[in-house]
């Protein structure tokens, strides 16, 4: 039997990570907004038809999925919609705001010329992005920005817990970019952190870190409420 991999038509420009990325974008999308409501079984047939891509991708979107809390596997009988209360989400991003300002404050501790300079570069990725007006690859260069604060802060037990939690609120501060202003606010909040930072200011550098993250999960909050209304007005 050949490899699925091997087998499967891909064109040349676009590559396997991105018809993965377009699956579990689409369904993170549509479980959030509640498309894909609690309990509902995700079938790999049907998905493969759906995205008109191989079993792979489908598989990879549903392991990140799984990762992110959004489905539960259960063995033997199938990948399910998973149920996710907005007031856990809520002490989510209360602990990650904690994390983040952890690693902000020893990277502006520790950072180096260099370190820096590859801040700023993501830095200025996220400003492109954010001129473009595209949502979604401003959440991928930012993660990119956020990424480079862990490895500058040097210490790898918390890089660990923070890029694990980060992973498990990944499909909800995506989606919080697509309110109005939240990607200009966002990137101001960038430019903070990164002047704090350059300044070697530890404290400053964890305040604003801190009020980043609080901020996506009320930004989460009011996209959840604009959801129901939406909602409740096709009743």
């Amino acid at each position: 039997m050949k490899n699925d991999a091997m087998t499967e038509h891909r064109p040349p420009s676009l590559p396997a990570r991105s018809r993965m990325q377009c699956v579990r974008d689409q369904l993170e999308d549509d479980i959030v907004n509640g498309l894909l409501e609690p309990g509902v079984q995700l079938d790999i047939e049907e998905l493969m038809s759906r995205f008109d891509v191989s079993r792979t991708p489908v598989r990879e979107a549903l392991q990140q999925l799984e990762a992110s809390g959004l489905v539960d596997v259960i063995p033997k009988r199938g990948t399910y919609v998973a149920k996710v209360g907005l007031p856990e989400l809520i002490e989510l991003f209360e602990v990650m705001a904690e994390l983040e300002a952890m690693c902000a404050r020893l990277a502006a501790r520790r950072a180096t010329h260099d370190d820096v300079a590859h801040i700023e570069e993501a830095l200025n990725a996220c400003e492109q992005a954010a001129g473009e007006g595209n949502a979604n690859q401003y959440y991928y260069v930012n993660e990119r920005f956020h990424q480079l604060i862990y490895q500058t802060c040097g210490n790898a037990y918390l890089v660990q817990q923070t890029v694990a939690l980060k992973t498990r609120l990944k499909p909800y501060r995506r989606l919080q970019l697509q309110l109005r202003n939240r990607m200009a606010q966002s990137l101001t909040e960038h430019r903070d952190i990164v002047q704090a930072i350059k300044l070697g200011n530890g404290e400053q550098a964890a305040s604003v870190a801190r009020e980043h993250v609080l901020i996506q999960g009320q930004r989460f909050s009011d996209l959840m409420s604009l959801a129901d209304r939406k909602a409740l007005s096709l009743v």
